[in-house]
């Protein structure tokens, strides 16, 4: 099979068990986190979801991977075996590099915190008070290294989530800060924080409906 039947094969499916759970393209992007034109594209054929993309695809429609990817009327019996065996070699390798990254994130999540804790305790020991304020500037810190990594593998999914996480953490610490050292309570500076979050979410919307294609494909 090309390169590019399988990629109408795969729209295709994806289309038809897209309408078979009452969901518009833009309803499935944003369930993906991608924009409905992506969405758009697969269907038409023009571009194909990679694997772990797939496998999304597939948990977010009730079906297989195997269901994505096979067409009935055209794959021969004697093929199927050797379609599918291929498949979940694909999906088991990645299924691993999905582990791995989650491995790397949760190791460098880690190394935040350890550092943050290395800092309050050779802080403590040389009687400097408030120390404990490195515990609540890893929270932004944390939300950055997750940021980057995801950035750097064009995982986008959790975007929105880090980059509120890194504005209200980052609050929260100047706050801290503020009323401890310069003992003003400043609780208003949280209200920038609405706008902020509003920015943040608008920001997405526009990346998920800029290229908005024909919603029901």
């Amino acid at each position: 099979m090309n390169e590019q039947k399988l990629r109408r094969q795969i729209g295709a499916n994806i289309a038809a068990y897209r309408k078979r759970q009452g969901l518009t393209q833009a309803g499935l992007a944003e369930k993906l986190n991608y924009s409905d034109k992506a969405v758009s594209k697969w269907e038409r054929g023009e571009s194909a979801p990679d694997v772990v993309t797939l496998m999304d695809i597939a948990e977010q429609l009730h079906v297989s991977v195997k269901e994505l990817l096979e067409d009935p009327n055209e794959i021969p019996a004697d093929s199927g075996g050797r379609v599918e065996k291929t498949m979940e070699r694909v999906v088991q390798r990645a299924l691993k590099r999905k582990a791995n990254k989650n491995i790397i994130l949760g190791l460098s999540s880690i190394l935040v915190w350890i550092v943050a804790l290395l800092l309050f305790v050779i802080l403590s020991s040389l009687r400097i008070s408030n120390t404990w304020l490195a515990l609540i500037y890893a929270i932004p810190a944390n939300c950055i290294v997750m940021l980057s990594l995801r950035s750097a593998w064009k995982d986008f999914r959790w975007n929105r989530a880090l980059i509120s996480g890194i504005m209200w953490g980052s609050l929260v610490a100047l706050y801290m800060t503020l009323l401890i050292l310069g003992r003003f309570n400043i609780w208003k500076m949280f209200l920038l924080g609405i706008p902020g979050q509003i920015a943040i979410l608008l920001w997405f919307r526009l990346f998920r409906t800029g290229g908005k294609e024909d919603e029901n494909g």
